[in-house]
């Protein structure tokens, strides 16, 4: 949901190359040659330390910090490769990439956990976990946010609206968007292809390692991290927002939403099955 350094729109400006990909910083995010530039979260100096100690561990697949400017802007490293951006290109829907996120993230999560989260910062609750957590998850793995060459997950981008939660809600949070979780009409205007939905989440799973338990638990965790995105929306559509306030309008307002939530429900069982079996 938020704009990352993968992808130029090749618009120029005396900033440097505006590079496309998401709405909560559109426009406001640009590359002047190695480095991203763009406004920065409120978490911006914890975040920041999460990423230089994510890389202290090896984990190479995130942005590297290099400053904060008096302007209430960051700097980071740019991470060269391909981000899918609407209409998404077919390449992206493959199961190899599909699966190779599912091993991104939990090579993510792996080098998080050796990392104390910052109790003091004010991490965002919008995307994060109801249940609390002490992983520092990314709550925000859409498609415009992973950073692919030759077809398969290399990077990580946008961590703007990271929060402490547990390992299945980052999990549910990324099967949303990856396989995708919508039912066929909603899938459709995105996928036309229509992405057998049961099959791709075990895909995911089985990329990522998910436990027997998480396993069982990842279905309806899917559907409380649906309900908070809608929750994300609406607060953004009551706020204003008119990127958000046109996307609801042209994918169906309200009653899509309500349609996605009823088919997860409906389908809880076809989806844990797919899991379990």
């Amino acid at each position: 949901m938020t704009t990352g350094g993968g992808a130029a729109d090749g618009a120029d400006s005396a900033d440097g190359e505006a590079l496309a990909g998401g709405m909560v910083n559109a426009g406001a995010v640009f590359r002047r040659g190695a480095l991203v530039e763009r406004p920065a979260p409120r978490t911006a100096r914890a975040l920041h330390a999460h990423l230089l100690a994510l890389g202290e561990r090896g984990f190479d697949a995130a942005p590297r910090p290099l400053r904060l400017t008096d302007d209430g802007r960051e700097q980071l490293t740019w991470i060269p490769g391909d981000v899918a951006l609407p209409p998404f290109p077919e390449w992206v829907m493959a199961e190899t990439a599909l699966r190779s996120v599912g091993s991104l993230l939990r090579r993510l999560h792996e080098a998080s956990a050796a990392i104390e989260v910052d109790g003091r910062a004010p991490w965002p609750r919008e995307l994060a976990d109801p249940a609390g957590g002490t992983l520092l998850c990314h709550n925000d793995v859409c498609l415009e946010n992973v950073v692919f060459r030759d077809g398969r997950a290399a990077a990580l981008i946008d961590f703007d609206l990271a929060a402490p939660g547990r390992p299945v809600w980052d999990v549910a949070m990324t099967a949303r968007y990856w396989v995708p979780m919508l039912d066929p009409e909603s899938a459709a205007d995105l996928y036309p292809t229509g992405p057998d939905a049961a099959a791709r989440l075990r895909i995911l799973a089985d990329g990522y390692g998910l436990s027997p338990r998480e396993r069982a638990e990842l279905p309806e965790v899917i559907e409380q991290a649906t309900a908070s995105c809608r929750a994300f929306v609406a607060g953004r559509v009551a706020g204003g927002d008119p990127g958000y306030g046109r996307i609801l309008a042209e994918r169906g307002g309200w009653r899509r939403w309500d349609r996605v939530q009823a088919w997860l429900v409906a389908h809880r069982g076809t989806f844990t099955a797919a899991l379990l079996d």
